[in-house]
């Protein structure tokens, strides 16, 4: 097709591209949180690593909320929908 043009909007760009490194994140924390319970179900922690791993999960959990609202999206707006095989994220974000 000659003479098509594309019009990118670059903010709405910069707030895709966001999005996706946002849910890539928050697919590695979730995974991060469920590779901690695990541990804490088989006793393999004492009881300092368990405080630390906890403080760890909870901070990194209210930073992504922060880098959410900085960029305006939800936690929702991470999740995404791969068809057939359902959303990304297990929980819905």
């Amino acid at each position: 097709m000659t003479g098509a043009r594309l019009d990118i909007d670059p903010q709405q760009a910069g707030r895709d591209l966001a999005a996706l490194v946002l849910t890539v994140v928050e697919l590695l924390r979730q995974l991060m949180e469920r590779q901690a319970l695990r541990r804490l179900d088989l006793g393999d922690l004492d009881d300092g690593q368990e405080e630390a791993i906890g403080t760890t999960l909870m901070l990194l959990d209210r930073r992504m909320d922060e880098l959410c609202a900085q960029h305006g999206l939800r936690r929702e707006d991470l999740n995404l929908d791969l068809g057939p095989l359902g959303t990304l994220l297990p929980d819905g974000a």
